[in-house]
């Protein structure tokens, strides 16, 4: 199917915003008339479909939003507090709204890029929320050349061709790592996510700074976010001659998972072993001993996301927002290092 006209490509052929565009489209004030009659010229010519715009000035309701998620169902929406949490603060926006939410579970980056063209072509979404960002991520120039609005999650997004929301993650770990420090331990192993995702380097890198300026050694074991490789990772690095004093997880699940190897092995936490979870939630908060974690409002992230993308669906030009960073909740699964430990 030919790929349908864009306000992208109405802005480029006139030489003005996708802002500007809108505006003339939708009869709002805010361009000449001489600039308004070009816009509209140009949408005639190049067979631009204004039925949305014609729905919005009626006060028909927004086209829906679409969102691919890349990891089994079971993981990322019923388990995860992540997913769980941020898609429910984007229907909360929808809601208030009146519009829909496309989400699609795919496969990979090719099938995604699909999956977005498809929607794009049959006018199914009017925007897109992309998460996992990676480095050099294929996405971000390919929705930004279909002219589909977007925001990325955890951007910002390379050459700032999307808007994006993220948050200050390296922050929050080495607030995490200052803790663990602070009480004395030096052996300090981070559970990471996913070796691919921009966000675990980023996390990664600031845990082994944050590690080094407190003089302990960093040590870095990938995994996928999911409670057996959590417990795996967990098994390994207790099995080992020269095991951790403190464990920082990536996510919840991971957390909850090694606190109960932990507990398989007999390893007393926090006495022989400290936790730290990346995101909060009901399992760490019910678990014993509970876990100290690094947290923050992911509903509000997820609101926070669309209402930008609608931003963007109206017309804005990209920019790259900050949302709060995560900050460390203490709980009962940290403690002092065991003494023969004690600054080495």
């Amino acid at each position: 199917m030919p790929r349908q006209p864009t306000m992208t490509d109405i802005a480029r052929r006139a030489g003005v915003s996708r802002v500007a565009v809108s505006y003339a489209l939708n009869g709002r004030p805010g361009v000449s008339d001489v600039m308004r009659d070009r816009i509209l010229h140009i949408a005639r010519e190049i067979g631009f479909d204004a039925n949305g715009a014609a729905r919005a000035m009626h006060g028909a309701a927004a086209p829906a939003i679409g969102m691919t998620m890349r990891r089994a169902s079971s993981t990322a929406y019923s388990v995860e507090v992540f997913r769980r949490e941020f898609v429910s603060g984007v229907q909360g926006e929808l809601m208030a709204r009146n519009t829909g939410l496309a989400l699609q579970f795919v496969s990979g980056a090719a099938e995604e890029m699909d999956v977005y063209r498809r929607w794009h072509a049959e006018r199914r979404v009017g925007g897109v929320l992309v998460c996992d960002l990676e480095p050099d991520d294929p996405r971000v120039p390919g929705l930004h050349d279909l002219g589909l609005p977007a925001v990325v999650v955890g951007g910002p997004a390379p050459g700032g061709l999307l808007g994006s929301v993220g948050s200050d993650d390296a922050t929050a770990v080495a607030e995490a790592v200052a803790h663990l420090a602070g009480l004395g331990h030096r052996r300090i192993t981070r559970v990471s996510g996913p070796a691919a995702l921009l966000h675990s380097r980023v996390r990664d890198e600031a845990f082994r700074t944050a590690c080094r300026a407190a003089g302990a050694v960093p040590v870095v074991v990938g995994a996928d976010y999911s409670g057996d490789a959590g417990a795996q990772a967990t098994r390994r690095l207790l099995s080992s001659a020269d095991r951790p004093t403190a464990v920082a997880y990536d996510n919840d699940v991971m957390a909850v998972a090694g606190l109960a190897v932990a507990r398989e092995m007999g390893v007393a936490v926090p006495g022989e072993l400290s936790i730290v979870a990346f995101e909060d939630s009901p399992l760490c908060q019910a678990v014993r001993p509970a876990l100290t974690v690094l947290r923050r409002d992911i509903v509000a992230y997820g609101a926070r996301a669309a209402r930008q993308l609608f931003e963007a669906m109206d017309g804005a030009e990209p920019r790259a927002v900050l949302d709060h960073t995560a900050r460390l909740t203490v709980r009962a699964s940290t403690g002092p290092v065991p003494g023969p430990a004690a600054g080495g």
